[in-house]
């Protein structure tokens, strides 16, 4: 019985080269591990950013045998930036390969992802300042106030208003949705701004050069500012289900409400 060419003497370099291969007019079989076996170990090296096709006089020979595959550009490490899906019984050469890595059109696995990351930033510009010199209290009647112990914020009963903290509530505006006005807090005649981190840690006084003009990055800066009836709310737009909050014996941080205190009032000069 004459002996059908082989079909995959071109790629089994790539795989394994314990594997062997063998097949007849009515039968194709894979003595060791399938050709299509999910289980292979790395490619080796010298089939890097290299290209390989399938004889198409070899695949006429044997009409029974369909399959489809991938042909795919690799790096050196393995790394595939380019892949398309191809019928092993059409016409491929290796100039139709080659073609994939010079066609701009083709799909960039990584320039697709970069760029989508890259159109979802949102861009907050710096308005006005809409209070200055304000005092924040909770609804126990508590004053925001510097803690000596490190930059961070606590709460505390004043005899004398004079002795709280005072901010300054700067607005930006967005094309981003907002259930509130989009704002910064800053410590009054200082460069330090009010800067979040997870949920329950302490928020941080953020020391700035100046006011930011445009915030692309830095959300941990930016606050909703929301308000019902007389109380005022300040929802991170980093972590949107946080607030502003305070405790007893505790900083100021981020939480969601109860038991920490998310409820504000405003007293102005």
């Amino acid at each position: 019985m004459a002996k059908v060419p082989d079909l995959f003497e071109d790629l089994k370099n790539c795989y394994s080269e314990n594997e062997e291969y063998s097949s007849n007019n009515d039968d194709f079989s894979v003595s060791q591990k399938s050709f299509y076996d999910v289980s292979y170990g790395p490619l080796h090296e010298v089939c890097m950013d290299e290209f390989k096709s399938l004889s198409t006089s070899e695949i006429s020979k044997i009409p029974k045998l369909t399959c489809k595959e991938s042909v795919a550009v690799v790096t050196t490490k393995g790394k595939i930036l380019k892949k398309r899906r191809l019928n092993l019984n059409q016409t491929f050469t290796d100039e139709d390969l080659q073609s994939i890595v010079n066609d701009p059109e083709e799909e960039i696995i990584a320039s697709k992802s970069a760029s989508y990351t890259s159109s979802n930033k949102v861009k907050y510009s710096f308005t006005k300042i809409m209070k200055s010199q304000c005092i924040l209290n909770n609804i126990l009647s508590q004053s925001l106030i510097r803690d000596p112990t490190g930059p961070y914020l606590t709460a505390a009963a004043l005899n004398n208003p004079d002795d709280a903290e005072r901010f300054d509530i700067g607005a930006y505006k967005t094309a981003a949705n907002s259930k509130g006005i989009i704002v910064t807090l800053r410590t009054s005649k200082t460069g330090l701004f009010v800067s979040t981190q997870n949920e329950d840690e302490p928020v941080l006084l953020k020391e700035m050069p100046e006011t930011p003009k445009v915030i692309t990055d830095e959300t941990n800066l930016l606050f909703s500012w929301e308000t019902q009836k007389s109380m005022h709310y300040f929802r991170s737009v980093a972590h949107p289900q946080l607030f502003i909050a305070t405790k007893n014996e505790e900083r100021v941080h981020l939480a969601t409400g109860e038991p920490s205190v998310i409820d504000f009032r405003i007293l102005e000069n």
